[in-house]
């Protein structure tokens, strides 16, 4: 019996996500999905995708490789939110940085053109090992294979302006979750 998952591997890397809102269960008032693509057909390389008060209502996105920002777009990013499906969305070149320990703190630093954002993670929770098939989950054309790892406390920052909000605890596979969370070793497969 074969270990190897039979699928094709497109991606992988980490997709850390931040999910605010200013009472539990209203819909999100930001929502920010980071990437850090160490494998993908367009490359390597960050994205940040953001939505919030702070950018007026509007995705925003950064990159240090469009390329790779797009095909995202045209996949796994749009399959998770539609919205971005939409590749005439503008993107800006951005400089990515980061700091911390998982166990205790995490923080992404995006610079670009006279702006500067921060997401920081903390109140860290204990990790998950997820992985699903392709088409196993409804609407979910690729799997995932990913360390999920749930951040009570989040924070995020936008030119010295933090967003309102915050994220708030979900349970996930009977185990305690957040509505933001450090995804780590995270690879996306589709069918062969």
């Amino acid at each position: 019996m074969s270990i190897a998952d039979p699928n094709k591997t497109i991606l992988t890397g980490e997709n850390p996500f931040i999910r605010l809102s200013p009472k539990d269960g209203e819909p999100n008032s930001t929502e920010a999905s980071y990437w850090r693509i160490i494998f993908s057909p367009a490359g390597p390389g960050h994205v940040l995708y953001l939505k919030s008060e702070l950018t007026e209502g509007r995705w925003r996105i950064y990159s240090d490789n469009i390329a790779m920002a797009r095909w995202l777009q045209s996949t796994v990013q749009g399959m998770l939110n539609a919205e971005l499906s939409d590749t005439t969305i503008p993107c800006a070149d951005a400089q990515f940085s980061k700091a911390g320990d998982p166990r205790y703190f995490w923080t992404e630093y995006i610079r670009s053109h006279g702006e500067e954002i921060s997401l920081t993670w903390f109140d860290i929770g204990e990790p998950l090992l997820i992985h699903s098939q392709p088409n196993q989950i409804p609407d979910r054309r690729y799997g995932v294979c990913t360390v999920l790892i749930p951040a009570l406390g989040t924070r995020l920052v936008r030119n010295g302006v933090e967003a309102n909000g915050r994220s708030w605890p979900r349970e996930r596979e009977g185990r305690p979750f957040s509505t933001s969370a450090l995804a780590f070793s995270e690879s996306w497969t589709e069918a062969v």
